[in-house]
């Protein structure tokens, strides 16, 4: 299976050695499922403060790549690093914004203990000593996303947008170096979707944390990307959005014509196929 090269030329570090590692590394990266290959040869160096919006349509390898930096998946071959170290589960210096669910209406736990979650793992607490300076440490994220108002309410009770600025805060809590963040946007209305954005917006500009953003809809966070990494079966590219997201580009990707059209400041796929329209079904529209 052939491998799409980088738009970029600068993303081999073995062309750079004097160039200090990214946030996030990969050389050579492949993940394969059997014989099913998901992407190979993946060249990819991410730099503090940089966003990434990783694109591609379903089954394309998207939330592997983030189950690899999370440490759950192991690549089938390459080398990768998160925060200057190989991945591995309760890295503090990694932040993770899941999917969007809805909870159970019955669960009671509260917002802040949701937070609080971010520092302690799969602990309950930190004991008497660090008690003030957790609860005060959880208080500042909660304000900094806006969430003080509801944080000693039961989760289960919280809408949809306010349950997702909770997990939010939870990424953050820790202070990490990296924010991977996986569909953050799935389930939530224009209006979340933009404040939850731009808390993420927010924090990589303050902190200078690199923030790798899955998403089938690149149109919310279109103004905030600095760079794609688009996925289709086994081929890539990486490049600005005003590179990667093209008719030419996008039509060799897929091997058949896709045609990008832009509207005022979003960007419109349009396929050929029903088949594009069923893998991307929040910006490819199928004119078959």
């Amino acid at each position: 299976m052939t491998t799409a090269p980088s738009t970029t030329t600068d993303m081999n570090p073995a062309d750079h050695p004097a160039q200090p590692r990214g946030a996030v590394s990969l050389r050579g990266a492949a993940l394969a499922y059997g014989r099913r290959v998901l992407w190979d040869g993946l060249d990819l160096e991410v730099q503090p403060g940089e966003f990434l919006a990783v694109l591609g349509p379903n089954g394309s390898g998207k939330t592997s790549l983030m189950r690899v930096l999370l440490g759950l998946q192991p690549l089938s071959a390459g080398v990768v690093e998160v925060a200057g170290s190989p991945p591995g589960r309760g890295n503090r210096r990694i932040g993770y914004i899941p999917q969007q669910r809805s909870l159970d209406p019955t669960l009671t736990l509260r917002g802040r203990d949701l937070v609080g979650l971010g520092l302690d793992g799969h602990g309950w607490g930190l004991g008497l000593r660090g008690r003030k300076e957790r609860r005060a440490r959880v208080d500042e994220v909660l304000a900094a996303v806006g969430a003080t108002d509801y944080a000693d309410a039961p989760i289960g009770l919280l809408s949809g947008g306010e349950q997702q600025r909770l997990r939010v805060a939870q990424a953050l809590v820790g202070d990490p170096r990296v924010l991977l963040c996986d569909e953050p946007l799935l389930s939530l209305d224009l209006a979340h979707q933009r404040v939850v954005s731009d808390l993420i917006d927010t924090r990589r500009k303050a902190a200078d944390t690199a923030v790798l953003f899955v998403t089938h809809e690149i149109n919310p966070v279109l103004p905030l990307v600095d760079r794609v990494l688009y996925l289709v079966d086994g081929r890539f590219r990486i490049g600005p959005p005003a590179e990667v997201m093209t008719s030419e580009t996008l039509s060799e990707l897929y091997g058949t014509t896709v045609d990008v059209v832009r509207v005022r400041d979003q960007i419109l796929v349009v396929g050929a196929t029903g088949k594009l329209c069923e893998d991307q079904p929040h910006h490819v529209v199928d004119e078959s």
